[in-house]
């Protein structure tokens, strides 16, 4: 009923307050009536003997949270004493979903640190990297002109502002040798960009940012930290002893540069003679969007600008657009799809998790239906029933959780480890949002592993379940248990099949002929400045020196120089033309071109087929194809004698005749095919190339000497990046590492988790069916019989979760079909061993309490009451 001046109140708990409010009163009512007041009197009289109304539901709603409390109190005492009681059943459950729990926690930590959260800037969901792309030539060019950037910039109406930069190293001395320090040239507006203020003093001035102004350098807080030693007064002060650049500020740790390494920011004013040449493209260029611009607006209004340079400046940007990128999407690169593969196995390995637990919940309360009926004789609610056994669940699914927290909090380290390039790593860690997740699958644990169990258990009436605590009953059918181990046992076939033919593929890789020797390779970097190729003669003798230095140190073979390293690098194929017009196909060439000194070929064996290869000397015209170029381009026509030259003008690459042609090499990578590729018989495209040297013995045993060699030869450069070719190709695996061993690792867990299931499954049969099994070994049943009953019941669950699993295989299989190398997604071999795998494991996980169950006393069972 509704009462005067009061609103009314639909909720059924109101609604509810309200009908009991109303009964009473109409009670008290009908008493003073019979009383003999007259119907007024008597309402009236009713309701001020029963109080006022909203204190009364007050009332009546403290005493039902009360009962709520309490409930939940005494619910809480039973969960413990039930886990007291049966301390061993509570550790499997507590460690099983701990194990799903906190894989799933720790895949979500990365997928949260890597694709979910923005980048580490303010508003970095606003920054966006833009490259310039040529129409003409195959792929982005990357590197933008700094005269184009500062009129992206002033011409663009939808960014805050457009910044870029360059890293180079150098050389700063700190012992006795001198150390590698990586600092980037920036162009003006480069905090306003990433919206970094400087822990201690200023941004670059105006003045800093023209040309011929004072010199200015920002410092990282490391660099201040370990090079500075942390002094405040540092700022304003020379970077070194007679340096011309100042120190003007200290930009903080949590600035997280997309090159980690760099230490020092110096800016080019955009104003400088050697900005204004548009062909000259340095920069990799970042943007700020406007507040509520979107990419597509943003890429819009860019191509409009674009469009007009390219009518004002045809010759330089006539064929150029700019494409955009979120810079998170950049930064993350392709590990998104790894990463969700993977999140998407701790989930089923959840599942599975929580399938094993519900099945051996059934059991257990089973068990306890003599337990369950004794509460029902004494009054208690199936409602309560069912919340008292959730609660035992939830007890044990929240001692998993934290369990599984700490297997979380050292995840960073181990994605570290599997893969040493993995994007964002540092910033995985666990934060409350990880937390908020492992309470979020506590929940669902519960609710997945405790509902099902806790209904069935209160099902049965009371009559029922002390019937089947009566001796007279031989056994009872309860198909459920083995419904959940055959889902249990398909998840897993499923996740061990994907595993499977990761572990096949990266096997394949293993067993891939690079196309050249990796054996006893150390590669290394010399620091050099990018003002260095203003005199490239002199550049060239000065690597001429450092290569015959390195020569002549004992237990080296042979050394060369590389733009890249070999099998370990993505490079963009460019866009070639033969001088002397079309030939062979007449198609447009396109190759990966690398510059190499002269003993690149034979110091990793790649075989020269035709031809000769590059010859030492400042002059670089001369270049080597491999087999994949001469076949495509040529056919069966010979290459060598033709001249090959940059389809658009390159300082680097002037036309040279090719001398001739060498084996393929898997230069792109171990899991690709070789491509055509041009080598450029150059050794310093840049002045700090790949330097690789051959040794007699164990190459990392020379790093000491050649360090020195080199502070010899160079006493004002530094030696970094040591380490064995064998290595850098193992890095280069580093995302498939990740996702095959972590797969791997899950599937195990999950053919674990399984066995453990049916080993509880067939032990709870044998416990219902002992009366049975004594009867039937009394009437003159063999044991092997008994045994063989049970064994086959737990290969038939097997075989119904096989197939099901091989259905759901077809499914994982096509997703890690762009993962897989040398292998089909049906690989025959890979489905056969997960099928013997897992009949071998449920053969053996059924075996053992079958034998236990056959080894009944007849007499004792049937003494039993």
């Amino acid at each position: 009923m509704n009462w005067p001046g009061k609103k009314s109140n639909t909720s059924s708990d109101e609604i509810s307050l309200d009908s009991e409010i109303a009964f009473h009163v109409e009670e008290l009512t009908q008493a003073n009536i019979a009383a003999g007041m007259n119907s007024v009197e008597a309402r009236r009289r009713a309701l001020l003997d029963f109080g006022g109304h909203e204190q009364v539901k007050q009332q009546i709603r403290e005493v039902h949270l009360s009962a709520v409390l309490e409930g939940s109190r005494s619910n809480l005492r039973s969960a413990l004493r039930f886990i007291r009681r049966s301390p061993s059943f509570a550790v499997v459950v507590a460690l099983t979903l701990g194990l799903g729990i906190g894989a799933n926690s720790a895949v979500f930590s990365a997928i949260d640190a890597i694709l979910l959260r923005p980048l580490s800037f303010p508003h970095g969901d606003e920054l966006v990297q833009l490259e310039q792309q040529n129409l003409k030539k195959k792929g982005p060019q990357g590197f933008a002109a700094p005269a184009r950037l500062e009129d992206w910039n002033r011409d663009n109406s939808t960014f805050q502002a457009i910044s870029g930069y360059y890293t180079q190293s150098i050389s700063v001395r700190t012992g006795d040798l001198p150390e590698k320090v990586t600092e980037a040239f920036v162009s003006p507006r480069f905090l306003k960009v990433w919206g970094v203020e400087p822990l201690l003093g200023r941004d670059f001035t105006s003045a800093e940012q023209k040309f011929g102004g004072p010199g200015a350098v920002l410092v990282s807080e490391r660099f201040w930290r370990t090079h500075l030693q942390g002094d405040p007064k540092a700022v304003g002060r020379p970077l070194g002893k007679g340096d011309p650049l100042t120190v003007v500020g200290v930009l903080p740790a949590t600035f997280r540069f997309p090159d980690r390494d760099t230490d020092l920011w110096m800016c080019i004013p955009g104003d400088s003679p050697y900005t204004g040449d548009r062909d000259s493209t340095w920069y990799k260029v970042t943007g700020r969007l406007k507040p509520g611009v979107s990419l597509a607006q943003a890429q819009a209004d860019l191509a409009t600008v674009q469009a007009r340079l390219a009518k004002q400046y045809p010759k330089t940007d006539g064929d150029l657009t700019v494409a955009l990128q979120p810079l998170k999407t950049i930064v993350t690169g392709a590990i998104w799809s790894s990463l969700w593969v993977l999140y998407g196995s701790v989930s089923l390995l959840l599942l599975i998790a929580c399938t094993n637990i519900a099945a051996l919940l059934l059991a257990r309360t089973a068990e306890r239906e003599h337990e369950v009926a004794i509460r029902y004789s004494l009054g208690a609610s199936r409602r309560a029933i069912v919340l008292q056994l959730l609660t035992e669940v939830f007890v044990l699914a929240v001692m998993g959780s934290l369990a599984g927290l700490l297997i979380a909090a050292g995840s960073s380290r181990v994605f570290s480890l599997l893969s040493k390039d993995l994007p964002r790593a540092d910033e995985i860690a666990l934060n409350w949002r990880v937390v908020l997740y492992s309470l979020a699958c506590t929940v669902v644990a519960t609710v997945v592993c405790g509902l099902f169990p806790a209904i069935r258990g209160s099902h049965a009436g009371v009559s029922g379940q002390l019937a089947h605590a009566s001796r007279t009953q031989v056994s009872g059918r309860n198909p459920w248990q083995s419904i959940l181990i055959g889902v249990q046992i398909s998840l897993a076939v499923a996740l061990l099949i994907g595993a499977g033919l990761l572990l096949r593929s990266f096997e394949a890789i293993g067993r891939v002929a690079p196309g050249f020797s990796t054996d006893r390779v150390l590669t290394m970097r010399i620091s050099g400045g990018y003002e260095e190729t203003a005199e490239m003669d002199k550049l060239k003798q000065r690597i001429i020196r450092t290569l015959n230095g390195l020569r002549s140190v004992p237990g080296v073979e042979a050394v060369a120089t590389s733009s890249a390293i070999p099998g370990n690098s993505a490079q963009y194929p460019m866009e070639l033309k033969v001088s002397e017009g079309k030939i062979g196909t007449g198609e447009k060439i396109t190759a990966d071109v690398r510059f190499v000194s002269a003993e690149y070929f034979p110091l990793l064996a790649i075989p020269m087929l035709e031809g000769e290869g590059c010859r030492d000397g400042l002059r670089n015209d001369a270049v080597i194809v491999n087999r994949s170029f001469a076949e495509r381009y040529f056919g069966s026509s010979p290459a060598i004698g033709y001249h090959l030259q940059s389809a658009v003008e390159n300082s680097f690459m002037q036309a040279a005749t090719i001398k001739g042609v060498v084996g393929d090499a898997r230069e792109q990578g171990l899991e690709k095919a070789p491509e055509p590729t041009v080598y450029w018989c150059n050794n310093a495209p840049n002045p700090d190339p790949h330097y690789l040297i051959r040794t007699e013995g164990d190459p990392m045993a020379l790093s000491l000497t050649l360090r020195r060699k080199v502070h010899e030869l160079e006493p004002g450069r530094s030696m970094f990046d040591v380490m064995p070719l064998d290595d850098h190709l193992e890095d280069r695996q580093g995302e498939n590492r990740l996702r095959t061993t972590l797969l791997t690792l899950f599937a195990l867990t999950a053919i674990a988790l399984v066995s453990i299931g049916l080993y509880g499954t067939i032990s709870y049969l044998g416990r219902q069916r002992r009366r049975e099994v004594g009867l039937r070994l009394a009437l003159g049943a063999l044991p092997g019989q008994i045994i063989g009953k049970f064994l086959v019941q737990g290969l038939r669950i097997t075989l119904a979760g096989c197939v099901a699993g091989l259905l759901l295989a077809l499914g994982v299989s096509r997703l890690l079909m762009g993962m897989l190398y040398g292998i089909s997604m049906f690989d025959p071999l890979t489905y056969a061993g997960v099928l013997l795998l897992t009949f071998i494991v449920a053969a053996a996980a059924s075996l053992i309490p079958s034998v236990r169950a056959a080894r009944v006393e007849p007499t004792e069972v049937l003494r039993e009451g």
